[in-house]
């Protein structure tokens, strides 16, 4: 995301961190929020409390105070994460979709590498960021994206239930009372939610199998009124349908119906390219199939809703490596694929957050402070976005209700 700074776009900033200084109410916030803000935008290599504060007061003698100044604003001062977020993300996207509309939300998580057992929320878990189990924290998060940009707009830390059921740690780290537990995918309805009331562009919700796999993600998905195509696991079991919608067979696991349609026929895996990569275009082989998602007893549903069954085989491979399930009824597989390909947004989106504006940085323990710190890294990055925004020129062509996966949904 480089970007130089001319006199009109440090206005802009100027007038950006006004509105925000405007929801946290004082003129003390106000200027703890210019000062953080500028240091998680400026060139520093570090961008926690201390770092932070030296940059920003050259004198030594000041140095202490200041830096208890932008550490109690960050972990103890009270101020609504919701509404700088609403306000970041309003701003970011106003100047997206006078390109182009909303495509997707995508929800993912991410991992914060820590040391010790204080950080809140910290514990061996797995995390993708480092590709094994690791001592980290674990954030959910909302990326919004629209045909060619995207920014983040929400996060959540991931609380296991081994903090949850802790009271000394809950104290310690000031997690509130009323907070209860919840997996990975019951806080991205409950993100979906709050977007919706914020009145956030609706988009096609994209998520990986960590997500996809869950029952109860995919009917809060649609209970809210949205469309899905969400990564699943291979023993995932379905129902095949005929082109009338019939059962045909019993139930499968989507692995099993993979070969099956592999053994039927050399034309049911088609080949599709989804974008143009930095060596070379991107394809690979693609199967599409209408089933119907099979329950457990327990959560079996009276009239389960038909899905397409989207599975990704490459060339070389001994078996498929991807399957989809997306619930929009009229879609071609080339838009199917290139919507579910949509997700490898959310590691440009990491790379972004954590790599220029030190998301990861923050050496808090409490749970008010983490949150704080993310909603101001949400806020650089929103207005970065806008910035991007506007210096550059549409794309040749605005979509169109044919190929836009906005409409469709």
């Amino acid at each position: 995301m480089e970007y130089t700074f001319d006199d009109e776009a440090e206005s802009r900033l100027e007038s950006y961190i006004s509105g925000i200084g405007t929801i946290l109410g004082n003129d003390s916030r106000r200027a703890s929020f210019g000062m953080y803000a500028m240091g998680l935008l400026g060139e520093g290599e570090r961008k926690s409390f201390e770092p932070i504060a030296a940059r920003a007061c050259p004198d030594p003698d000041r140095l202490g105070a200041v830096h208890q100044h932008v550490q109690h604003f960050i972990t103890d001062s009270r101020w609504s994460d919701r509404a700088v977020r609403l306000y970041a993300a309003r701003y970011a996207l106003s100047a997206m979709t006078e390109r182009e509309p909303v495509v997707a939300w995508i929800f993912d998580d991410t991992g914060f590498l820590k040391q010790g057992t204080h950080s809140v929320g910290v514990q061996r878990q797995y995390t993708g960021s480092a590709g094994k189990v690791a001592n980290c924290q674990l954030g959910t998060s909302l990326v919004v994206t629209t045909q060619t940009m995207h920014v983040a707009i929400d996060f959540e830390l991931y609380l296991p239930q081994s903090w949850m059921e802790d009271a000394a740690r809950r104290r310690e780290a000031r997690i509130p009372a009323e907070l209860e537990f919840k997996t990975k995918p019951q806080q991205a309805v409950e993100m979906m939610r709050r977007a919706l009331q914020d009145g956030i562009p609706p988009g096609v919700v994209l998520a990986d199998c960590a997500f996809g796999d869950s029952n109860d993600f995919r009917a809060g998905i649609r209970a809210l009124g949205l469309h899905y195509a969400v990564g699943i696991e291979a023993p995932t079991k379905v129902a095949r349908l005929d082109s009338a919608g019939r059962k045909r067979g019993y139930r499968t696991s989507v692995a099993s119906l993979a070969e099956h349609l592999h053994a039927e026929g050399r034309h049911a895996y088609r080949r599709v390219t989804w974008r143009d990569g930095t060596k070379r275009r991107l394809s690979s082989r693609f199967a599409v199939q209408r089933v119907v998602p099979v329950r457990t007893k327990t959560r079996r549903s009276a009239n389960p809703e038909p899905v397409w069954l989207l599975i990704e085989w490459p060339d070389g491979e001994p078996a498929p490596i991807n399957y989809f399930f997306i619930s929009i009824p009229k879609l071609s597989r080339k838009m199917m694929v290139r919507l579910v390909k949509e997700r490898y947004r959310t590691e440009a989106v990491y790379q972004e957050l954590k790599g220029e504006l030190g998301l990861d940085h923050f050496e808090g323990r409490r749970f008010t402070g983490w949150h704080h710190h993310v909603s101001l890294v949400l806020s650089c990055h929103a207005f970065l976005v806008a910035e991007r925004a506007r210096r550059f020129s549409p794309s040749a062509r605005r979509p169109t209700p044919s190929d836009s996966v906005a409409l469709a949904a």
